[in-house]
C-alpha cells in the first residue's frame, strides 16, 4: 500500500508530460476544422515530405556511424587496464556538456565562419579560403559534437563491466588481440553499442537547432519542419502527424536497437 502511494507523484507526471501531450497529437494529428480526417496521413507520404524524412535519417545515420567509429576506440582506450587518466579524459568529455547546448552551437558558427577561426588561419597562409557553414557538413559536424559523448559513455560502462579474467583466459588459450576484440569484447559490449545507437540516433533525426544554425536554414530536415507548422504556419494538425510520425521512427529504431542488445544479454 505504501509502495502505490509513493508511485503516485510519479504517475502524475507521467500522465502531465507524457501521456497527456501523446494524446493531443494523436487527437491533432488525426482531425482538421471539420473532424476526424485521414489527410494529414495523405499529406505526409508525399514525395515531397518524404524527401525531407530521408535527409534527416540519412544525416542521423551519418551522425550515428561517425560517433560509433570514434566512441569506440576512445571508450576502449579508457577503460584499458593500463589507461591512468581515466578520470581527467571522462571530465574532459563531460565539461562541454555544463554548457548551454546554444553556446556550443554558437561556437561552432564562431570557428566555421567566413570570418571564423579556420578561414582566418587560411587567409593567414595566403590560402584559399571555404564555405563551410550552411552545408551538410557543418550540420553533420555539429551533430557529431552535440551527440559524441552520448555513444562514448553508454560504450564505456559496457566494456567496464567485462570481468578482465575474460580477457586473461582467452589470450592464456592463444587468442591474439583481434579475436580477443573480435570474439569477446565487441560481443559483450553489444548492450552499451545499442545504448549508445539509441541515445545519438533518436534526438538527431529531430533536431532542429543545429540544422538551423549551421545550415542557415537552408536545409529543411523533419524537425525544422515540425518548428515550422507549429511555429511559422501554425498548422498544428499536420504539425501533430509530423511529431507522430517522428515518433513511431524513434520507437521502431529503440526496439531494434534494443533488441541487439538483449539477444547478446
Amino acid at each position: 500500500m505504501k509502495t502505490t502511494k509513493l508511485a503516485i507523484p510519479y504517475i502524475i507526471w507521467m500522465f502531465i508530460f507524457t501521456i497527456a501531450p501523446l494524446l493531443l497529437l494523436l487527437h491533432y494529428g488525426f482531425t482538421d476544422s471539420n473532424g476526424f480526417t485521414l489527410d494529414n496521413l495523405t499529406r505526409f507520404f508525399s514525395p515531397l515530405y518524404l524527401g525531407i524524412m530521408w535527409r534527416s535519417i540519412r544525416l542521423a545515420l551519418w551522425a550515428t556511424g561517425i560517433c560509433f567509429f570514434i566512441a569506440y576506440p576512445v571508450a576502449l582506450i579508457i577503460s584499458s587496464k593500463g589507461y591512468r587518466d581515466r578520470s581527467i579524459m571522462i571530465f574532459l568529455f563531460i565539461v562541454p556538456m555544463w554548457m548551454n547546448f546554444l553556446i556550443r552551437t554558437y561556437a561552432w558558427m564562431f570557428i566555421l565562419g567566413n570570418n571564423g577561426v579556420i578561414n582566418n588561419t587560411l587567409r593567414f597562409l595566403g590560402l584559399e579560403t571555404r564555405q563551410f557553414m550552411f552545408t551538410d557538413g557543418a550540420v553533420l559536424l555539429g551533430l557529431v559534437y552535440t551527440f559524441l559523448p552520448f555513444m562514448i559513455y553508454p560504450i564505456y560502462t559496457s566494456l567496464q563491466k567485462i570481468e578482465p579474467k575474460i580477457l586473461e583466459g582467452a589470450k592464456d588459450l592463444g587468442a591474439n588481440s583481434y579475436e580477443v576484440l573480435r570474439r569477446i569484447i565487441l560481443p559483450l559490449s553489444l548492450p552499451g553499442i545499442a545504448s549508445g545507437l539509441t541515445m545519438v540516433f533518436m534526438p538527431a533525426v529531430a533536431t532542429f537547432l543545429v540544422s538551423n544554425l549551421l545550415g542557415g536554414g537552408q536545409f529543411m530536415l523533419i524537425g525544422n519542419l515540425i518548428e515550422q507548422q507549429f511555429l511559422m504556419v501554425n498548422n498544428r494538425h499536420f504539425g501533430s502527424m509530423l511529431a507522430l510520425a517522428v515518433l513511431a521512427l524513434t520507437l521502431v529504431c529503440s526496439i531494434v536497437f534494443n533488441s541487439l542488445g538483449k539477444e547478446e544479454e
